[in-house]
């Protein structure tokens, strides 16, 4: 059971680190780190600790509680694995920012197995930031504009084939997800292997939160096979390329351009952790989005308003009748619609890192080894951060958010290099399903689910229909 929590607990964090006010921290002298106590807090049983605490109901019961007995900063057993939870934005920031270097990523060695050891969200030091690089190189609004057209097209084709049918919300933003990420990564050119890479790619993830036990038929083993077929069919993408020697302005091109060129094997590794990275936490903001618009009706006719008088101006003009990079820009409410769903939404509850040494904060011994979690959903839902945070309100975003206490991409060299096409793969779909689409219910209950994500219950299942 452990070990399922704990694969279900570390998905791929490429969208959700930190920002934060300077914090203090140091490396103790031994002697110095014999005498510092530890965080206040409680480790629960031996090994199971209190991870049933933790996974068995909402996480903001766990932490608000933890965080009114002990304060700020916490200590837990949760996984297996002794813990630190801090949830100031100053502790956030100092694990992910400023001090980087005293915390480490950390992920089951499954984990690495099934999406690539090379892959960038493994990595730290000059291998990190060179990936990085090359990464922002596709993804920055420079490189994204181009893609918007081919984007639109994905979420046309994916609105037109939920018509009329009760859908699982969330599955179908995964769809959605995962077709701009093969656009953004493959272009439009490698049309033949693609169908082989999603079904490869479908049997990858179903063992990603499997036991990690590799024996024959097991899901996980499973997930293996098609790890390396996913790793054929990449290599098999880089010949035809090679072969075409045709410039291409997408993730893969930039991989292959890069300098001091990178192995086959590494590009794998990074194009197959990005369509991981890409997937779930993006389609989980848009199912959330979808439930927080249906709820809110004067929100969804703001939004909706904002998007016909868009699509007004392209029908009467002569130009472009479809969307362009410029008409993202003039979606300031639907914007501000994605931020508070991000706030309030928390897609993930906290990230995990390692402390590589001792460290000494706010009086108190983080022990190298222990892992360290900051707590986003905390940051995102203080009242001393956010007035009324449990209410959706996207009008408090049209003033900034205080520094450092928004951290829905993260902050630092670790932050979702992704973001920008995130953003806009979300304002294009919104554009076409507040204009063209209503949608309800389909089912009585309602609820949340828990783990991996924080998802609306069944992942929010709908009807969608177009309007008359």
């Amino acid at each position: 059971m452990l070990p399922l929590l704990l694969s279900l607990v570390l998905f791929p964090l490429c969208l959700l680190y930190l920002l934060h006010r300077r914090a203090r921290a140091k490396k103790p002298s031994s002697a110095t780190a014999h005498k510092l106590p530890l965080p206040p807090g409680s480790m629960g049983w031996p090994y199971i600790g209190e991870t049933f605490q933790l996974y068995s109901s909402n996480p903001n019961t766990f932490f608000s509680l933890k965080q009114k007995k002990y304060g700020r900063i916490f200590k837990t057993h949760i996984l297996g694995c002794p813990c630190v939870m801090v949830s100031s934005p100053e502790a956030a920031r100092l694990v992910l920012v400023t001090q980087a270097q005293m915390f480490k990523p950390t992920y089951p060695a499954s984990k690495e197995r099934l999406l690539g050891p090379k892959a960038i969200f493994f990595q730290q030091g000059n291998y990190h930031a060179r990936l990085r690089r090359i990464v922002l190189r596709a993804f920055m609004p420079d490189a994204i504009r181009g893609k918007v057209a081919g984007i639109e097209a994905v979420a046309i084709q994916a609105l037109h084939s939920w018509d009329g049918r009760n859908i699982n919300t969330f599955q179908e933003m995964k769809t959605y997800a995962f077709h701009v990420a093969l656009l953004s990564i493959f272009g439009k050119d490698e049309i033949s292997c693609i169908d082989e890479l999603k079904q490869c790619y479908y049997t990858l993830e179903k063992g990603y939160n499997s036991m990690p036990i590799n024996l024959p038929g097991t899901l996980f083993s499973n997930a293996m096979k098609a790890r390396k077929q996913l790793g054929r069919i990449v290599a098999d993408i880089l010949s035809y390329r090679r072969q075409k020697k045709a410039e291409a302005d997408d993730l893969l091109g930039s991989l292959m351009e890069a300098k001091q060129g990178l192995t086959d094997d590494q590009i794998a590794d990074n194009i197959i952790g990005v369509i991981f990275a890409s997937r779930d936490t993006t389609a989980s903001v848009l199912t959330w989005i979808v439930k927080y618009l249906g709820e809110n009706p004067s929100i969804l006719q703001a939004v909706t308003e904002e998007q016909e008088e868009i699509m007004r101006d392209k029908e009467m003009g002569e130009g472009e009748k479809y969307l362009t990079w410029a008409d993202t820009k003039r979606m300031p409410m639907t914007s501000k619609v994605i931020q508070e769903t991000m706030r309030v939404a928390s897609i993930l509850s906290f990230t995990f890192r390692e402390a590589v040494e001792d460290v000494e904060y706010e009086g108190y011994l983080i022990p190298k080894g222990w892992k360290v979690l900051p707590l986003f959903r905390n940051i995102h839902h203080s009242p001393d951060n956010f007035t009324d945070p449990e209410k959706f309100d996207p009008s408090r975003f049209e003033v900034a958010p205080k520094a450092n206490t928004f951290m829905p991409f993260g902050n630092g060299t670790h932050s979702c290099p992704g973001n920008e096409l995130a953003k806009l793969e979300m304002l294009v779909l919104l554009h076409h399903l507040t204009t063209k689409y209503r949608w309800s219910m389909s089912g009585s209950e309602s609820g949340i689910q828990y783990g991996p994500f924080v998802l609306p219950l069944h992942g929010l299942p709908m009807r969608f229909s177009r309007k008359t």
